[in-house]
């Protein structure tokens, strides 16, 4: 599903029973390049909401839907990656219950379907000099939401078009092992 170097998109396996349902929904060595999550928040937003795209300079991400539907947008904005420029949108949740890790430098955001809880582990405490963006509507990315009268932050309308991220605010593709 992802076609974005360094992202991955994981499959738990939930099992079942008449009490309700259960699932490991995270663990460190799915993920190849290792990185230890030091964060986990929970974000409630209402049908029709839009956030992002959003990315860090040096946070990763890893996303789980646990209630409702979301559609998630990813944007590999870092300079030299074999996939500057690609762009992956799939949705994850009810019927689809996936989960996302992101690398540093990819945008991500994601459109409320219907009233939802996202999930996110980190691996960097909050930074607000880390937190960056672009425009959710940029129309060179020609991104399809999801949602007919979508609804955004003040912040995330004021975010800059791709092409117009300042150089010393754009990603650069590291090799890691």
């Amino acid at each position: 599903m992802a076609s974005i170097d360094g992202v991955v998109v994981t499959h738990p396996q939930f099992h079942g029973d008449d009490r309700g349902r259960f699932a490991e929904t995270y663990r460190r060595s799915w993920f190849p390049i290792g990185r230890e999550m030091v964060q986990a928040n929970v974000s409630e937003k209402e049908a029709g909401a839009v956030v992002g795209i959003h990315f860090h300079l040096h946070q990763a991400d890893y996303w789980f839907v646990p209630r409702g539907r979301a559609r998630v947008v990813l944007v590999d904005l870092r300079t030299g990656s074999p996939t500057e420029g690609a762009i992956d949108t799939f949705d994850m949740g009810d019927a689809a219950e996936v989960g996302a890790f992101i690398p540093p430098g990819v945008g991500h955001g994601f459109a409320a379907l219907t009233d939802l809880t996202i999930t996110y582990l980190v691996d960097q405490y909050y930074n607000p000099a880390d937190e960056n963006g672009v425009a959710w509507d940029d129309p060179d990315l020609g991104i399809d939401w999801g949602v007919a009268d979508a609804v955004v932050s003040p912040r995330d309308q004021a975010n800059p078009r791709v092409r117009d991220i300042p150089p010393d605010r754009r990603p650069i593709f590291a090799l890691r092992t």
